[in-house]
């Protein structure tokens, strides 16, 4: 069983003492800046050890500008010129590739998880930023859709493939679980108590005794923390995927259900009677 005592805080440092960890690719916020209103974004991307980051922005003047910087992570680290560039291609026109105009000075982003960190902009001191999560909410339906747990450590590698699609209601601390169809399998947003901020899901058997719990942190379709047996109290860490979204879209390269071609039950059976009349091995 999971410890209450084990909050939301403590998973994000479990989570990155037990591995190195990259930036989630999307879009960035400076967290105080959040305010609805249109400000300075950025889209942040690490490949390998190969930092990038897009950042738009204003001049003194109020005119809108973006910025490059490039630069090689270094333990969570990266310090890399903030390139500005000007008189590239515009809506319309001919071909027309932008040149670099300067540099205000070097950008300095440290990060403390996947989904936070900090930035140091020139001329300014370093402040909070975050993975910008303007899709999901933390509510219950939010968690709908097919996810993957892949937890790892002395057990071995533990896996679980599930699809949430059933609401159910509310514990004290949470919001409303989701669980799978045979209600062997749920997740639930904690809200309140100890646990708050972080997702908190449960494996049971049949009979309804507790298998493996989970406590996890995650933003967008990816997430990590550690899950625990029933019969240990040893943490695996552990790492999540969402496969679909609650809609049913896949969110990888690779799944794309509603698009499949559609199959042939005649060549089945084809094969079926020729492979049982003459054999598999040719």
């Amino acid at each position: 069983m999971i410890s209450k005592k084990m909050g939301a805080a403590a998973l994000l440092a479990f989570a990155g003492v037990a591995q190195a960890f990259a930036p989630q690719a999307g879009t960035w916020v400076v967290s105080s800046e959040l305010n609805g209103e249109p400000g300075r974004g950025l889209s942040i991307d690490v490949q390998s050890n190969t930092f990038v980051m897009q950042m738009y922005a204003y001049e003194a003047s109020g005119q809108p500008t973006f910025y490059l910087a490039v630069g090689d992570m270094v333990n969570d680290t990266v310090t890399a010129p903030l390139n500005q560039y000007r008189n590239g291609r515009s809506f319309g026109s001919g071909a027309r590739s932008g040149v670099q105009t300067g540099s205000p000075g070097n950008v300095t982003v440290r990060f403390t998880s996947g989904i936070t960190g900090f930035i140091t902009f020139p001329g300014e001191r370093e402040v909070a930023i975050s993975r910008f999560n303007f899709g999901y909410g933390a509510v219950q339906e939010s968690l709908r859709g097919l996810w993957t747990f892949n937890s790892m450590g002395s057990e071995g590698l533990q896996t679980d493939f599930v699809e949430l699609r059933v609401p159910l209601r509310r514990t004290d601390t949470g919001n409303g679980l989701m669980a799978d169809s045979a209600g062997r399998f749920g997740c639930e947003h904690q809200v309140s108590g100890s646990l708050a901020g972080s997702v908190l899901c449960v494996k049971v058997s049949s009979a309804g005794t507790l298998l493996r719990s989970y406590l996890m942190v995650y933003s967008v379709n990816e997430g990590e923390g550690y899950s625990v047996a029933s019969s240990s109290s040893t943490q695996q860490m552990l790492s999540v995927r969402r496969i679909t979204t609650p809609g049913g879209k896949g969110t990888g390269i690779v799944y794309k259900d509603a698009d499949a071609e559609p199959g042939n039950p005649a060549a089945l059976l084809d094969h079926i009677s020729y492979l049982a009349q003459f054999g598999i091995v040719q």
